[in-house]
Parts: structure tokens; C-alpha cells; sequence
């Protein structure tokens, strides 16, 4: 039975006007379910902050190819780039989205480099100077360093459980 023939049995007349906020309180559900996501990911950049020490890395190097790298996703726009520092070598890719709902790229972050709190090998925020700009981080292939993160000593476990990001926090959503 649909809405609109329960509230005419009920006696409400079989108008327009009755059956209007439906797909619109749908939509605001739809919407306050994602804002929700959103909170968690505040959330969990907040528990980094503290946990983590602010280091300044040089580099912020975003994945050139299919529109930048960039794909646009549900939970917001996904950037892979590579957070590095002088002298440092093979820094691992990551997938960071804006903490906010902004889906932009920030400005100034290729420029003159970022601030970094967190654990390469679990995810962390990267604070861009110029914007003001966070976005959270976790690596770009979950499953393939999950050995690594295994093998990882028993502190840096503790500090990233600490932290919030010793799982994986943000999950595409399974629409379909």
C-alpha cells in the first residue's frame, strides 16, 4: 500500500499537496544520512590532530591522468596524490577528501606543500596553509598494505587506534 492511498482511507483528500513532501522528506533523509558520514570524518580528523604531530612536507604531488586523478564519489571527491618531503623517497599514494563538504581541489597545496598529521601506512589530515583547507587521508591501496600495517611494531598500532585510523574509516557506499 502506498502513502497516498493509506491517508485517503484515512479520509484525507487525494491531493497534490499531500503527496509533495514525500519525495522531498526522501531527499532530506538521503542527505542528513550523508551529513552523518560526514560528522564521523570530523570526528576522526579531530582524534588525528591530537594524537599526531603537525610536520610540513614539501611536496604534495597529485596523480596526473584521468581528470587529475580525481574522482567523485558519494562520500565526496576523491584526490590521489603523494605527500613527500626533501630526501625522502618513495612516498606512498594516498586518497584524500576535503574534511568539509567542499569537493575541490585546494588551492596552494601543489605550491609550497602541506602540513601532515598521521601515519603513512593508516591515513592521517593534511592541512594546506595558503586555503586552510583539511583533508583526510588514507592510503590508496587499503588491502595491499594491509600486510605491512600487520607487520607494523605494537606503538604504532596503538597510536593509530588511538587515532581512529587503524581501519579503514572511509568506505565507498554500496548503492545498487
Amino acid at each position: 500500500m502506498t502513502l497516498p492511498v493509506v491517508l485517503y482511507s484515512l479520509g484525507a483528500p487525494n491531493t497534490f499537496v499531500l503527496v509533495l513532501p514525500v519525495p522531498v522528506g526522501m531527499w532530506l533523509l538521503i542527505f542528513l544520512a550523508l551529513r552523518v558520514r560526514h560528522g564521523r570524518r570530523l570526528k576522526v580528523c579531530k582524534k588525528v590532530l591530537h594524537t599526531y604531530p603537525l610536520e610540513y612536507r614539501t611536496r604534495v604531488d597529485r596523480k596526473v591522468g584521468d581528470r587529475n586523478g580525481d574522482e567523485w564519489k558519494y562520500l565526496g571527491t576523491i584526490h590521489t596524490i603523494k605527500l613527500s618531503s626533501r630526501g625522502q623517497h618513495g612516498a606512498p599514494r594516498m586518497r584524500a577528501v576535503n574534511a568539509t563538504t567542499v569537493r575541490r581541489w585546494p588551492k596552494g597545496a601543489e605550491d609550497g606543500g602541506a602540513w601532515f598529521a598521521g601515519d603513512p601506512l593508516f591515513g592521517g589530515v593534511m592541512i594546506v596553509p595558503g586555503s586552510n583547507a583539511m583533508m583526510f587521508m588514507q592510503p590508496a591501496s587499503w588491502e595491499k598494505s594491509a600486510q605491512e600495517r600487520a607487520q607494523a611494531d605494537a606503538a604504532r598500532i596503538a597510536r593509530a587506534q588511538q587515532a581512529g585510523i587503524a581501519e579503514l574509516v572511509e568506505r565507498d557506499p554500496n548503492i545498487g
